[in-house]
Formats: C-alpha cells, structure tokens, sequence
C-alpha cells in the first residue's frame, strides 16, 4: 500500500497547479463564529484534534486573544482539501472581526482572492460584516456567505422551517444589498449570492455541520431534516452525513476564483503598472517563471527568528538565499529562509511560487505592503489602505528614562507589523505619541510592549485627532523664498466631494502621478468631474488632498518640482492651525517667479516658499477644524430605548435611525463625535444593565461646531507646545 503523503509533500505538489489553489479569507462581524469554524477546518486537514476543535481557537495563539475571546492578529495556515478525484491546496487567513483590528483584515484582503462570510444567523448582517465586505470588495475580493449558529434557531428561538427560510432570506438580501453598494460595477451583480447557486450554505460551526444547495442535492438534508437530528439528540450523525469542512472547502473551491483566475482582474486594481509590461503580463498570468512580484501582507515578531514577513506572491518564485528588491525601502536583501504556515508553526521549504501566501525570513527592511521585486526599479503596489483611520492618541513614556531608546525602537517595529498604529516622536519635546483606530487596539498595544518587550509604561488619557481644512478658496498668496529671489503663487480651495469619494473608496491612490503613465488615475479624476486638461495637471496626491499645476510655460518648473511637491507635503501632515493633518484640499500652484541661477532655488529656498504661500492662502481661505464623527449601531433590549437615546444626545450625539427587526430588540443608529466617546462603553452597559452593545458602522470627518472651535485649537495649540496665535495673528 502506497504511503499517505503528507501535508509538505502536497504542497510542494500542488503550489505549481495555479488551477487547484485556493487563497481566502474568513471575515465576520465579532462573535460570528469565524475562530471556531476555522478550527473545524484545520481539524478536518488533520492539524488539531477533532474533539478540541472550536474551543482550541487553534488560530488565536497569542495569550492576550486567548484571555479575552476574541482575534487580535489574522492567523494563516496552509491545507489540502481533496474533492472529488483532486486535491486542492487552500491558504487560509483567519481575520478579527473587532473594529479596532480591522487593519489585519484590509492586509489579509490583499493577500487572498476570496472571502468566506460569516453571519450569526440570531443577529444576521451587523455593522462590522459592512465593513468587512466593503474591504474585501475593495480588493476585488469575491465573497460567499456562510450563515452560522444555525442550532441557535432551532434550540432558543425554536423557529419553524419557514419563518427561518424568511430570516434567512432577510440576511442574504442585506449582504447581497452591501455587494451591490460596494462591489465594483462589473461585479455588482455577478457576485451576488444566493442559495439556488450552491453560493450561500448554513450551519453549525460549533456543532461542525454545514448544507448548502450541493449538499442537499447529494445528501437529501433540508432544513425539515436537520431539525428531526436536534429533536432526536442526533446531532453526530448530522455531522457525519453532512460535515461542516465538507460543504465549505467545496464552496470555496467550486465558487471562489484560483489566483490564476482571479489575478486577471484583481492586478490592474492593486497596482498602478503598466499591464503590457513584463512583470504586468507575468502577473496578470500568475507566472511563477516571470520576474518576482509580491507584496508584504504582515509582519510578525518571532522571538527566535526575528521578523517574518508574509507575503502574497503575485509572479515570479521566491526561494531561500536569493536575493530580493524590497522597493519602498530601497534595498536589496537576502531571504534566509521561506516557509508556509500550519497553524502557529512554520514549515521550512526550499522555495513558494506564484499564486501562493509565504512566510519570508531575512528581510530586515520589511514592513507591512512593502513591494518585494526583482528590481528596485519595478513599479510598486498600491499602498494598502484601510477604511478607517486612526482616530484615538496616547502619549507614551517609560517609568525608567534609560529604556527610553529601547521603546523608540520597539514602537517602530510594531507599526511596522500594523501600520493603523502610528507612532510620532516629537524632536523638539520627545514626546511619544501613539496613534490607533480605538482605546481598545492602544490598549492592547500597551500590554504588548509591557508583555512581549519587558518594558514598564505610562500613558496618558486618549487624546482625540483632528483635521484641518478651509472653509472657501484663499489665495493666490506670495510665497517668497529665503533669499527673497524666488517667488511662489499659492491658492487653496475644499477638493470636491466626487474626487474625495474616490480617494476615501481608493479608485484614486496616495503618490505623485507621472507625466504620460498613471492613465488609469487620471480618468478617475475625469469620472469625478474634471476636463482631460485638468486631470494631466494633477501633481500628486498626498492624504486626502492633491497638488495641482495651473501655471504655463514656467520655465525651471521640472528641476525644482520636488521641493515644492516637499513643501506641499510638510503643510498637508502638519496643518498650519494645530499641526493636525489637512483633508479634503486642492493646493494649487498658480505661478512661480524663479531666479535663473540653480544655486539659488534649492530645496532650503523653495520648501520655505511653499510652505508661506500654503499658509497665507490658508489664512485667507477660512480654516476649519474637523473632528472625527463615528456613526454607530447600538443594540439593545427596547425597554432601554430611552436610556440609549439619553446616552447619545447626552454626548452631543445625534440619532439617525431607530430600527426594530424583532419586537423585544431595538437597534438605534446615531452619529457621535470620538471626543465623546470615551467610556461609553461602561456607560452603556450600566444604562442597559449589561444588555446593550454597539458597532461602528462609518467614520468620518466632521466641522467642529463653531462654538468650541476656538478652544479645541488653542488646547490642542498648547498641548504640541506651540504660539497661541495663529497665523502670527
């Protein structure tokens, strides 16, 4: 009898079948059950014992995840599902569904070509499912829908078949509803799911049974069945007729894309190159022959090994000791060793193709969505952007003094891991500011660095971010150079809202766009309004804010154009009211008066002349300071409907909506400032006795009402230790 080939003899197999590799994500909202049924998967590939499976959360190895419940860090693992006469090889990334951790996801995204989503069949499609969606659609990502804690109906709500058909059919039109919103138009209508396409199943994650329309046709287990098997007690045989690992790995093998297929549409999206090119061809192909082309999804801290960069390779071969571009770095480095994941452990292998996730060791310059290239001249991808930013800071300081170079250098390794923490170190104060998406992920951040790198911290309250931006269009406004020989003419106006859509949903990405390339750019400026001639007179794009050329025939332009691109850059990131980011502005560059001498309009000359010629056309403009504004979904028993709406309005919050799917729960939509936020938490749960939960639905910039405008800017003004007059005023 021939020997059973094991899971790296597979792989080495199987990575070269572009046709029979299946890279996915599962993403849900928190609590829907993804750690658990990912624990069946594994346990089904023979990683983890069936009997721990669902409790093991054999994804979530990190103590912090396993105390609290819930997933902090995506967690990928490598697997051979066989179906029929074939095997596949299935790369699967387990991702949070908290909102603070949402950067893990929108990084998964990009590292996988499909998504399995999860919906808790009691609370159906929440805020957070909304959001992983619109990341997933946002990479080209194709989704099915899984339907979980289907036992729940059964055994505490005891529906009946049909009223679970009408819930059911509730929460497949709301996720079909998010793909039409957010998918991209040529699949708003062929991604849709349903249960007559075998693209929706339902099931136990717990109870590791799943159906979908090809396990019903084959088993002949309908829903009239299944309750039969909970009203017997029988649920062993349920499983055995009908195991969850079954109906899922054949639904994503069946209904989500290969790489080969799904690189055919999903490069032209994730990256800015052009597509005749060599490496554009390779990719779009998924040639594991052509030039290396992959991007870096995560970073993860081995205290053995260092840093592991996971990478999706999208061309070319990776192997161990060869030499590798890391482009946004701009440094060759050589990978020591490459690996692919089984869980929380690492198997060594000689070399990954494309088409395929890899965990890379050796490349010191890492970071989360480096481009790692054949070439340090090749064309980078697209920057991987979340939906949200972060919106909540803490200053960070360490009780000893003498640790303090030690934090500095363990800050800059974790935002290099999670690029939604930022980390700001003050030169003139050292003043350490840490940055991140909600007071839970800082929190956690926190206990990382006491944990993980031994070093005591204190941190101070959370600290709201703003934006500043302008209420009219100001200038044109002098600039003058330091030696008075050049002269810059500046004028500022709000960036229309059509062009700040398609920044925000990332049709128009971050970086400087090259004179006759980035077509594809351009014409999203032309979609969003502007004239052809308009659209080739975009410099760059810097935040949510571009540089636009309106001069003529200025002579030197070229040679001094990154100085002012510098001066343009330094404004945008540290606005002249607070030093709080600008958003939503169109610079625009009217003339320029330069000296004929290159000695005398360098970098020191023009930067200061960009920077005064911003700020005078800013004055002029009527700056305003924006406040972050989160729209939540608060969820609550109805006899607390009043406590929760007191709640809102009690913190300058603003109700939008009351819904009520059920008569005993109610579920009120509001909008309310992140100022106001802190401790809401706790103060929901005291006002609905432990019964009241909430979601964050969207996030956006706002104008602080113009009552409190002046005191927010002189307290942020004299937290940052600057002049309390603005402008010099």
């Amino acid at each position: 009898m021939a020997k059973k080939k094991d899971l790296k003899e597979l792989l080495l197999e199987l990575m070269h079948d572009k046709d029979r590799i299946r890279n996915i994500g599962i993403v849900a909202h928190i609590d829907h059950g993804k750690t658990t049924m990912s624990d069946s998967l594994v346990a089904a590939a023979g990683m983890l014992s069936e009997t721990v499976a669902g409790e093991a959360r054999w994804l979530d190895s990190d103590e912090e995840e396993q105390k609290r419940g819930i997933t902090i860090n995506s967690g990928s693992v490598s697997m051979v599902h066989d179906m029929g006469e074939d095997s596949f090889l299935i790369n699967l990334i387990d991702t949070p569904g908290h909102v603070d951790f949402g950067g893990e996801v929108t990084r998964a995204m990009r590292a996988v070509d499909g998504a399995v989503v999860l919906v808790d069949a009691v609370e159906g499609a929440m805020p957070q499912t909304e959001t992983v969606l619109r990341q997933a659609l946002r990479e080209r990502v194709k989704p099915v829908l899984f339907v979980n804690k289907v036992d729940r109906l059964i055994k505490e709500l005891q529906l009946t078949p049909e009223e679970m058909s009408k819930r059911f059919s509730r929460i497949i039109a709301k996720v079909n509803k998010l793909i039409e919103r957010y998918a991209p138009d040529e699949y708003k209508q062929k991604w849709q799911v349903s249960v007559q396409s075998g693209t929706v199943g339902f099931g136990s994650a717990v109870h590791k049974w799943a159906i979908n329309m090809d396990t019903m046709k084959s088993t002949g287990i309908g829903f009239k069945q299944i309750l039969d098997y909970y009203a017997s007690g029988n649920i062993d045989e349920l499983r055995e007729k009908a195991p969850l690992h079954v109906t899922i790995l054949d639904m994503v093998i069946k209904y989500l894309p290969s790489p080969k297929e799904a690189q055919a549409y999903r490069v032209a999206r994730i990256w800015r190159g052009e597509l005749e090119s060599k490496e554009g061809k390779a990719m779009l192909a998924c040639d594991e022959d052509g030039p290396l082309m992959a991007v870096i999804t995560k970073i993860v801290n081995d205290p053995h090994a260092g840093e592991i960069a996971n990478a999706r390779i999208f061309s070319g071969t990776i192997r161990g000791g060869q030499e590798v571009a890391l482009v946004g770095a701009r440094s060759m480095e050589r990978v020591q060793q490459v690996a692919f994941y089984k869980g929380p452990f690492r198997i060594q292998i000689d070399k990954m193709t494309a088409g395929n996730i890899v965990a890379i060791v050796g490349l010191k310059s890492a970071k989360a969505g480096e481009t790692v290239a054949y070439s340090l001249d090749a064309e980078p991808f697209e920057e991987i952007k979340h939906i949200f930013e972060p919106v909540v800071t803490k200053a960070l300081e360490p009780e000893n003094p003498k640790d303090l170079p030690k934090l500095v250098e363990v800050l800059v390794k974790m935002s290099k891991e999670d690029p939604t923490f930022k980390v700001e170190i003050n030169q003139e104060t050292g003043e350490i500011l840490m940055s991140g998406m909600g007071e839970l992920h800082l929190e956690i951040k926190e206990k990382f660095i006491t944990r993980d790198w031994k070093l005591a911290v204190k941190s101070s309250p959370p600290i709201v971010v703003y934006r500043e931006t302008v209420a009219g269009r100001g200038g044109p406004y002098e600039g003058k150079s330091p030696n008075k020989h050049n002269k810059l003419y500046i004028s500022v106006e709000p960036l229309s809202q059509e062009v700040l859509d398609r920044i925000n949903s990332g049709d128009i990405p971050e970086g400087v766009l090259r004179k006759g390339k980035d077509d594809r750019v351009r014409q999203e400026f032309i979609k969003a309004g502007f004239s052809k001639d308009e659209a080739k007179r975009v410099v760059a794009v810097k935040g949510t804010n571009i540089f636009y050329d309106g001069t003529r025939g200025i002579v030197h332009l070229n040679e001094i154009i990154e100085s002012v691109l510098q001066g343009f850059y330094d404004v945008m990131e540290k606005g002249p009211v607070a030093f709080e980011k600008c958003h939503g502005l169109k610079v625009i560059l009217e003339d320029a008066k330069l000296h004929e001498d290159s000695i005398h309009r360098g970098p020191a000359q023009i930067i200061p002349a960009v920077r005064d010629g911003l700020k005078g056309a800013f004055a002029q403009a009527g700056p305003v300071l924006l406040e972050p504004i989160q729209t939540v979904q608060i969820d609550a028993p109805m006899e607390y409907m009043g406590a929760v709406t007191g709640l809102v309005q009690g913190r300058r919050g603003k109700v939008l909506d009351v819904l009520q799917e059920e008569s005993d729960h109610v579920s009120v939509v509001a909008d309310l400032p992140v100022a106001e936020m802190f401790g809401f938490t706790g103060d929901l749960r005291s006002a609905t006795n432990g019964m009241g939960h909430w979601s964050l639905k969207d996030s956006r910039f706002e104008p602080l009402p113009r009552e409190l405008q002046d005191g927010v800017i002189l307290s942020i003004r004299k937290r940052k230790g600057m002049k309390e007059e603005i402008f010099g005023q």
